[in-house]
């Protein structure tokens, strides 16, 4: 093994400059330009580059095994870093991936290292195609991977949405039974009334707000493992005839429901279907009904799609900005009572999801979940922790009424 030196991140002006790659120099002398209170280590060929100007030594450093690792990065940004990651072309080494990743977004590195055009066209692409496969194909991709891969990191619940943190010392388990006895209460929810819960997931919500308000709760989910699953927890927790889940989607629901809530569910909604959506939330509510939109969002003037997550994790995904969420309401006529953006709870959320992940992914069986696939998995859920605290990433809860006249609480739940 060669002798590892230090190296000074004067590149453009030292005479060892011309010794080192153009994409390994441009990446690292924006880095060196743009972090700021903070440093990170790059130990690449023997060599180790520092870059930031951090006073601290830097907690983290980043094995780079493969040098095409920076021309990955500089050509595709965040798309390139992933797929560098899941071909092992780097690791970090003393501190955790979601930490690099939160440097580089708290310092607004993905804002120097644009797409290229042709990349700006490949997601554009994916986009096109993920829409002609059609929503229920792109909800197949993700949440039908399999029920062992999501068990690895979703805690007892099977929860797969944004906990809430009394303390942050709280398991995953107890940040999810935060969320959803929360969600209940601003619901207001009586015994008796009927919830109905589209996108339920594997009806964890639906449980729990059967079992603890004596609801009579109908999930509807376009997986056709989150129903089949979800109706076999309901028996098992002796829900039957309380809670129920169907396969469909929510354009064909009918009836009347005295509270709606959708969690996670409408970033899956193409933008052109926004309408129909809120329409159809306004129509199942009864006169008094209440309904919530739990939802990750853009806090941003416009929602730009990460090529990596369209590619590999939510393909035809959306994060709806605030505003389009208050005019679809305001079109229907459905009053809002509040507004929470919960965006530091889902880097909670995450973590706990990641560390769960890490102990359990010994588990799973490698001949269906190889190692690029574990680490495109370890990936996202970084890149999930990191978003959380260092993007422009929302988390929003939007409480609602058909009702203007209806009593309001004077505190928040």
């Amino acid at each position: 093994m060669g002798m590892d030196t230090t190296r000074s991140l004067a590149l453009t002006s030292s005479r060892e400059s011309n010794h080192v790659p153009a994409a390994q120099r441009i990446f690292l002398e924006i880095l060196n330009r743009k972090v700021q209170g903070a440093s990170l280590a790059f130990r690449v060929a023997g060599s180790t580059f520092v870059v930031g100007n951090g006073t601290e030594p830097s907690r983290a450093t980043v094995l780079v095994h493969n040098p095409r690792f920076f021309s990955r990065v500089v050509a595709h940004g965040n798309l390139g870093l992933g797929e560098s990651y899941m071909d092992r072309e780097f690791d970090v080494e003393g501190g955790k991936l979601d930490e690099f990743l939160r440097t580089l977004l708290v310092n607004r590195v993905d804002r120097e290292i644009s797409l290229s055009p042709g990349a700006a066209l490949r997601v554009l692409w994916m986009r096109v195609a993920d829409t002609l496969r059609g929503k229920e194909n792109n909800i197949h991709r993700h949440y039908d991977t399999g029920i062992d891969l999501f068990t690895a990191f979703l805690g007892t619940n099977l929860v797969y949405s944004c906990g809430y943190v009394n303390e942050v010392t709280d398991s995953l388990d107890q940040l999810q039974i935060n969320k959803m006895d929360r969600i209940c209460r601003k619901l207001r929810l009586q015994s008796g009334e009927r919830l109905l819960d589209i996108g339920c997931g594997y009806g964890g919500l639906l449980i729990h707000a059967a079992k603890n308000y004596g609801v009579l709760g109908t999930g509807v989910t376009n997986s056709r493992d989150h129903a089949a699953c979800g109706n076999e927890r309901i028996a098992e927790h002796g829900l039957n005839g309380r809670a129920d889940i169907h396969y469909a989607d929510f354009t064909t629901l009918q009836g009347t429901y005295d509270k709606v809530v959708s969690v996670g569910m409408m970033e899956h909604v193409p933008r052109r279907e926004y309408k129909q959506y809120f329409r159809k939330l306004a129509r199942l509510l009864s006169p008094q009904g209440m309904g919530l939109v739990h939802t990750l969002g853009a806090n941003a003037p416009k929602n730009i799609h990460d090529p990596f997550f369209q590619k590999y994790i939510f393909p035809n995904s959306n994060q709806p900005k605030l505003s389009e969420i208050t005019a679809g309401l305001e079109s229907q006529g459905l009053a809002i009572l509040d507004v929470e953006n919960m965006i530091r709870h889902y880097g909670h959320t995450a973590m706990r999801w990641r560390e769960h992940f890490e102990r359990n992914r010994g588990q799973l069986n490698s001949e269906k979940y190889d190692d690029r696939f574990i680490r495109m998995w370890e990936y996202y859920l970084a890149c999930g922790v990191a978003a959380a605290f260092a993007s422009d990433t929302a988390l929003y809860q939007v409480l609602f009424t058909k009702d203007y006249t209806a009593p309001m609480p004077l505190r928040r739940v």
